[in-house]
């Protein structure tokens, strides 16, 4: 049986502000990769969002991905919120989740998505935020392909979250000075599996 499908929301900085981001913290489109244009963002950044295309390539690597990781392992700090994602178009950054997060905080990712499922209080506010966007939403019906996920710095380390799959992937190390380029080698690696795609986009969190 399909599972919940909550209606897609923009990857647009300044809409993304209007869901309740502290004043000190800002959205901010990333228009290239290169260093040239990541030294014009903002600094420090503490995370980075990906808005990108699930492909049949994409799919066939992501596959991989997860039988390597289970075959080797990898070590992932407790200090890093992960939680599975099975409502449909739920990837975005929707609201501030302050009492979601605290009171979820000790679960397993798969009980941090039971434990969303059932809150209506989010999924009300996810709601009216896709339908203030700029751009008409798409009906609950309407396949998606497109897919947020975000990237973080948790004790030094480089995490990819994505909600689709079983775990955070850690990309290496990194530091509060090289993160923002660090995330970006990491996205480059996500266009070069599709180099006939266009939609990509990237959205950095920084210092306002």
């Amino acid at each position: 049986m399909e599972g919940q499908r909550w209606l897609p929301l923009e990857a647009n900085p300044e809409f993304l502000r209007q869901l309740g981001l502290v004043p000190t913290w800002q959205f901010g489109d990333v228009y290239g990769l290169e260093a040239e244009v990541l030294s014009l963002v903002p600094r420090p950044v503490c995370a980075v969002l990906l808005l990108f295309p699930i492909t049949k390539k994409y799919e066939t690597f992501r596959q991989e991905e997860e039988a390597k990781i289970k075959a080797q392992g990898q070590a992932v700090s407790s200090d890093v919120y992960f939680m599975k994602q099975t409502i449909g178009n739920a990837c975005e950054p929707n609201s501030p989740l302050q009492a979601f997060l605290l009171q979820s905080a000790k679960m397993s990712p798969e009980e941090k998505a039971t434990f969303l499922e059932k809150d209506e209080s989010i999924r009300v506010t996810h709601e009216s935020s896709a339908q203030e966007g700029q751009t008409e939403a798409p009906s609950l019906d309407e396949k998606v392909d497109l897919h947020f996920i975000a990237f973080v710095n948790v004790e030094g380390h480089l995490y990819e979250l994505d909600g689709r799959k079983p775990f955070p992937i850690v990309h290496g190390e990194t530091t509060e000075d090289t993160f923002l380029e660090d995330s970006a080698e990491v996205c480059k690696k996500f266009m070069a599996r599709d180099p006939q795609e266009l939609r990509f986009t990237v959205v950095a969190l920084s210092k306002a």
